[in-house]
């Protein structure tokens, strides 16, 4: 009867010792189901103030997040791959990833970021890639547009989209190949109709004024992602604050004289010394744009993601967390970047090594940060206007997209202050 008692004993200070306490999201390429979903269970899981680590280079950026039923079962409702972890088997896990002789990480996630999204009104969630993944992946976005960051309602949010804009005033340079067709005509009307309802007499000159305010959130610790047009655009408006660049299609007046002479290298983010594409009906803003210059077939347009240092460049490897180095490229209005143009301070985090332009890259403004993403959309190597919208649930573990919510993330993050 003793032997009997004491077995029991034993049995039940095993299932102690062995007692699920944690839930690993795998991110790696073999293991996870559903990679996109991933982050919004992440996500979900702070905003709902459980805790969470992301473990940076541990089977493709894990998350490790707190074992409760209701984050089993959200996973098991999104179709996340999942695995359950005793105590012992996370101290394991922390353990190899805290040695010397491992590139990884674990950084600490503190809270669900407040993320806004600049984008028209009436604008649907797949004309843009990161509204569309970020309402796949059950994100919560507010949409914001130009009334909304010209009374400084950007102070509410952490995380701020570009929607693949034109901060120049020019229409996004659809005038040669959609000037005469409807929805071109309706959007410039609408656009002038707000320049005028805001105060200001021209559409180039309400967009400045967006784009410094935006800089402004930025500058003051905001995060600031861009992908395609919205990154070209708005530091050539930056540049440009004070020069009348539009031509007579665009405003009802010539550019000024000698405009390229008088642009403002210092007030640009990330770009340099670049020259602006002065023909109205060219489809570019400047030679950033490495469009026309690339000349890659589909089938070999690629880009490598940089390996950093997770313990030394924290930031940076976090943006790069991802189940393969080799990312498929894709084709926008803005599709990469001459490397030539990029600023020095600049952090390139993604090249072609085909051609060497930079697809994917970041830097600090003041207290905050920005990156900018170069293309339209990661699943649809050359989207045109009219084409159908992508549909994520047939691409959840699209490595392209993982890049985007590796930023929406990353303000979540436990400030760490960057080795150097």
């Amino acid at each position: 009867m003793e032997i009997r008692k004491l077995m029991v004993t034993i049995i039940i200070l095993i299932s102690f010792s062995v007692k699920a306490s944690f839930v690993l999201l795998p991110m790696d390429e073999t293991t996870q189901q559903n990679h996109l979903k991933a982050y919004g269970i992440t996500y979900w899981c702070l905003a709902k103030n459980y805790k969470a680590s992301w473990l940076l280079n541990y089977r493709g950026g894990a998350f490790l997040l707190p074992d409760a039923e209701e984050i089993r079962k959200e996973c098991q409702i999104r179709g996340v791959s999942f695995e359950i972890l005793s105590d012992d088997e996370e101290m394991a896990i922390l353990k190899e990833i805290a040695s010397p002789s491992q590139n990884m990480e674990t950084v600490i996630l503190e809270k669900a970021p407040k993320i806004a999204v600049y984008t028209p009104k009436g604008k649907q969630p797949w004309d843009d890639a990161v509204t569309l993944v970020l309402t796949y992946a059950e994100i919560p976005f507010t949409p914001i547009y130009d009334e909304e960051v010209l009374s400084d309602q950007l102070l509410l949010y952490d995380w701020l989209h570009l929607h693949h804009e034109d901060f120049t005033g020019q229409y996004g340079k659809f005038y040669g190949a959609y000037k005469n067709v409807p929805w071109y005509i309706e959007q410039k009307k609408e656009a002038e109709n707000l320049a005028s309802k805001l105060g200001y007499s021209k559409v180039s000159i309400e967009k400045r004024a967006v784009a410094k305010k935006i800089r402004d959130f930025v500058i003051g610790g905001g995060f600031m992602f861009a992908m395609c047009s919205a990154t070209d655009s708005f530091d050539i408006a930056l540049a440009a604050d004070g020069v009348d660049i539009c031509e007579t299609v665009f405003d009802g007046d010539p550019s000024e004289a000698n405009y390229q002479s008088k642009l403002n290298y210092v007030n640009s983010f990330a770009f340099k010394d670049f020259v602006l594409e002065r023909k109205p009906d060219k489809y570019e803003f400047s030679d950033i744009d490495m469009t026309e210059k690339r000349n890659i077939p589909m089938e070999k347009d690629y880009f490598t993601l940089m390996e950093f240092s997770a313990k030394w460049d924290p930031i940076p490897s976090m943006l790069c967390q991802n189940h393969t180095q080799l990312v498929k490229g894709f084709m926008g209005q803005t599709t990469s970047f001459d490397a030539s143009l990029i600023k020095s301070y600049v952090l390139v985090m993604g090249t072609c090594e085909i051609n060497g332009e930079a697809r994917y890259i970041h830097g600090e403004k003041g207290k905050g940060m920005f990156t900018f993403y170069g293309g339209h959309d990661p699943e649809d190597f050359q989207h045109k206007v009219g084409d159908a919208p992508t549909v994520l649930d047939l691409h959840p573990n699209s490595p392209g997209y993982r890049l985007i919510l590796n930023n929406v993330l990353f303000p979540a993050a436990r400030k760490k202050k960057q080795k150097t």
